[in-house]
């Protein structure tokens, strides 16, 4: 028994070092040359919650032809009162079948801490206040969002071509649920997803960052 609990403490005190050290090792190690150089013409939001994070870019002119494919008349991409994309990268399971707390079950926890199949969920939205505890905003240039822009576009599955759509899956009137590139779990997750698309927009954040807090405070240290 005795030895159970000391191995135990082990597994908890080295996730705890792990993600202590994810948080303050900064990945890239040297901030890129082009990233602290580029004239900041665009703001990018980081949207936390308690577990998940996204990201919105804002919906100009390239943003709307570089995401034309997800334009139609149910998901409005040229409504005039549409400021923000806002996408988010998570697991199947857990992401469609919970979209409150009190609906959450079992089956989609045991998923997301084993493994999964990943979805995208976007959603667009109007005027974001800042500042505030959940947003955290970063302004950088033209080739940074390009980047950043690439990267969202690259984590929809396609068929063909066209992105595949999961068809009934939303949680109001307008956001959507596509198939996505990659696996879920626990340990890379959500929040290492939106760790990966801020860097490709020339951010730097921690080395590993499974939780937003993480996500937030490594962002802030290194940017």
């Amino acid at each position: 028994m005795k030895t159970g609990i000391h191995w135990l403490l082990r597994i908890i005190l080295l996730v705890v070092a792990l993600a202590t050290a994810g948080t303050f090792i900064p990945r890239p190690l040297i901030a890129p040359v082009e990233a602290s150089s580029a004239v900041a013409t665009h703001r990018i939001l980081l949207l936390s919650g308690a577990i998940h994070t996204d990201i919105a870019i804002p919906l100009d002119e390239e943003t709307r032809a570089a995401f034309s494919f997800l334009d139609d008349g149910e998901f409005p991409l040229g409504h005039p009162n549409a400021e923000w994309l806002v996408v988010g990268w998570g697991g199947r399971a857990f992401y469609l079948e919970t979209p409150t707390w009190s609906e959450l079950k079992p089956m989609p926890v045991l998923r997301a801490l084993t493994i999964d199949r990943s979805v995208l969920h976007v959603d667009l939205a109007g005027h974001i206040a800042e500042p505030q505890p959940a947003v955290v905003a970063f302004d950088i240039g033209d080739e940074q969002l390009a980047r950043l822009r690439n990267f969202i576009s690259d984590s929809f599955v396609r068929d063909a071509g066209e992105v595949k759509l999961i068809s009934n899956a939303g949680y109001g009137e307008i956001d959507r649920f596509f198939e996505a590139e990659g696996y879920f779990n626990a340990l890379f997750g959500c929040n290492t997803w939106t760790a990966a698309a801020l860097r490709s927009a020339g951010l730097r954040t921690g080395f590993w960052n499974p939780l937003p807090p993480s996500l937030r405070l490594s962002v802030a240290v290194y940017n």
